[in-house]
């Protein structure tokens, strides 16, 4: 049922809501303008090279963005009503969950060619990630099964407005357990890149030059990730307070806004990064050839170098 009313009292609400659309259409437009300036890049970097899992997955991040992005600014508000804010709802938490798992095979695969392909990692890796999905799945699915949309018209505004139990906490904390996932990650990958870098110092060839700046482009990548991402969860950690999950004020409004526009750009702008980044670097090594399709894993083996070919 529609509820309808001009009192003046819903006025916060509706500049609550008009204040975080603009941070909405903000994200979509930087999420839309990165896929329109690296579009060159993806055909020849992705499209045009033998097809690969990391390419399905970049392809995958990509184009879910694009879908997840456009929508909003596009949709007009009246057509919201209760049943078609709830569906709407569902679909772009299962485009959330399946970027979450892409996010985490790219992280996976990163992190498996950085350690030499090491078994011992990738089923570490495997089972840490599966434990953390299966614990925040569990977690969002109860959170958000109370969630209900109900169509409003105030002051001549159409809104969508969710109404919900105190069920917000809960979902605030999957949010800790991808944190520490990505702290995981980023601990994993600095480690390894010291490493390497210790033995480029001792080795002292100049030949090693490559390597460094290949372990380079993958540590400012993951860290520009994961600074996106935690300063996503740290805005989320917020909503343990009743004084920013319950207001709309002018400031919860930007503090909203500020996490609506952070998180589509940290999933599908820095995301597809990850890789594009890694693939644009190889490229200018090896003049678009096949091999430029992968990143290579470089292992040290009593003083001397080995590089074998990965995909990612």
């Amino acid at each position: 049922m529609t509820l309808v009313s001009n009192d003046p009292s819903s006025w916060p609400q509706i500049a609550f809501t008009r204040t975080v659309s603009y941070f909405v259409v903000a994200s979509s437009t930087a999420v839309v303008y990165d896929w329109i300036s690296t579009f060159g890049q993806e055909v020849e970097l992705l499209w045009r090279k033998k097809w690969s899992l990391v390419t399905f997955l970049y392809l995958s991040l990509r184009y879910i963005g694009l879908l997840f992005s456009v929508p909003s600014t596009i949709l007009p508000s009246d057509r919201f009503d209760d049943r078609y804010g709830t569906d709407v709802n569902t679909i772009l938490r299962w485009m959330l969950f399946v970027t979450d798992i892409v996010l985490g095979a790219i992280m996976i695969i990163r992190l498996h060619a950085m350690y030499q392909r090491s078994r011992k990692m990738l089923v570490f890796l495997i089972a840490t990630y599966l434990a953390v999905a299966i614990a925040s799945s569990v977690m969002s699915g109860v959170g958000s099964h109370p969630f209900t949309w109900e169509e409003s018209v105030l002051s001549g505004t159409y809104l969508c407005i969710v109404v919900a139990e105190d069920q917000f906490q809960l979902l605030t904390w999957t949010w800790v357990i991808g944190t520490a996932w990505e702290a995981l990650t980023l601990c994993l990958a600095v480690r390894i890149a010291v490493q390497h870098f210790r033995e480029i110092n001792r080795l002292g060839r100049s030949t090693t030059s490559t390597i460094g700046d290949c372990f380079t482009v993958l540590i400012k990548s993951q860290v520009l990730h994961f600074t996106a991402f935690a300063a996503v969860s740290c805005f989320n950690l917020g909503y343990f307070s009743q004084n920013i999950s319950t207001s709309i004020s002018m400031g919860a409004q930007i503090y909203n806004g500020i996490i609506m526009f952070v998180l589509p750009v940290q999933q599908f702008v820095l995301g597809p990064r990850l890789i594009l980044s890694v693939r644009e670097y190889y490229a200018q090594l090896v003049d678009n050839s096949d091999a430029g399709t992968g990143i290579t894993t470089i292992a040290f083996q009593e003083g001397a170098l080995v590089s074998t070919s990965s995909s990612v």
